[in-house]
């Protein structure tokens, strides 16, 4: 049973004007192009069985906490908020906003939903429920940058064409589209919101997907802040510079298949840069770090207890130069 509540909203939208889709409809490029308007939109009580879900839907997760928590709303006080709906048939219709909305209903119990009925192209609806779940910010990062992939596809348009339309920065589009430049299991992580934005935005500047990887494991079992992953980040990519500027081997260095390995299994070890230079009577072994902490991780394996020895020293001797 819908209640009275619900059904006061729901008159209440029924005496609103027929809503021009004028503006929101119209194509990328010269407004003169934009076909006519279409028809105004109305508003009905429509059975939750005869609407199907917006296939092309960007929001892939939805917080089953939220949800939960609408429903309670939804048994208590009734849907507030219409969804909205386009018509395919007899008693057929298609959402374009509202899953959440009508998902709740169905889990709240109700057999009908207040719906505002309007006209909407195929190509459309990526970009009304887009617009919608943004304006909303429900989409993960990796979902709105799927999605701005798709209308790039769909409108054949530029990125600041696509920008203007949805009302985003250029450069925060094409960021975000560089997101599904990720490796896939980096990709994961950031769907499930185990890494941020700005931690994905860090993690782009690795070429390697492996060392992405790792550094990704480094980021959810160390919290590491997106600050030092960028320290991090340019730290490893100092390498190809240092490589490049290098002329080959000092004179009396040894090159061997065997250092080249040990050097990689220990920067695997220690998750950072190590180098291993063998010279005719000796030889080195050198391990970069990016910041303090980073320096306090590796000597944890190194030389464990020497971490916060070498803090204390540090405080210390700041100490005494401030007393100076």
């Amino acid at each position: 049973m819908l209640t009275n509540e619900r059904g006061v909203a729901a008159a209440k939208v029924a005496t609103l004007p027929p809503v021009s889709r004028e503006t929101e409809d119209s194509y990328f490029g010269d407004p003169a192009d934009a076909p006519a308007a279409p028809m105004g939109a109305h508003f009905a009580e429509i059975p939750l069985d005869s609407i199907t879900p917006n296939p092309r839907q960007p929001r892939e997760v939805f917080d089953e906490d939220a949800l939960q928590e609408l429903v309670t709303s939804i048994q208590e006080v009734g849907l507030l908020q219409p969804v909205v709906v386009r018509q395919l048939g007899p008693a057929r219709y298609e959402l374009i906003m509202g899953e959440r909305r009508w998902r709740a209903c169905r889990e709240a119990g109700l057999e009908a939903i207040p719906a505002i009925v309007r006209a909407t192209d195929d190509e459309k609806l990526l970009l009304d429920a887009l617009l919608e779940n943004l304006h909303r910010a429900q989409l993960n990062p990796l979902e709105e940058a799927a999605a701005y992939d798709q209308l790039l596809k769909d409108f054949n348009c530029t990125h600041d064409q696509l920008a203007d339309r949805i009302g985003r920065s250029r450069p925060q589009v094409s960021n975000t589209l560089r997101l599904l430049k990720l490796s896939p299991s980096v990709q994961r992580r950031v769907a499930a919101g185990v890494l941020s934005a700005g931690h994905a935005r860090a993690l782009l500047s690795v070429d390697d997907s492996e060392e992405q990887d790792r550094l990704a494991h480094r980021i959810v079992a160390e919290g590491l802040s997106v600050r030092a992953v960028e320290e991090i980040v340019t730290l490893m990519g100092s390498r190809p510079q240092t490589t490049q500027r290098s002329k080959g081997p000092r004179a009396g260095a040894r090159v061997s298949p065997a250092l080249s390995d040990l050097a990689t299994r220990l920067s695997d070890r220690f998750e950072t840069r190590v180098k291993v230079d063998l010279g005719q009577k000796k030889g080195k072994i050198t391990v970069e770090f990016a910041s303090m902490e980073d320096l306090e991780r590796i000597l944890g394996s190194l030389a464990p207890g020497e971490g916060p020895v070498l803090q204390k020293s540090l405080l210390d001797g700041e100490s005494e130069e401030t007393e100076d």
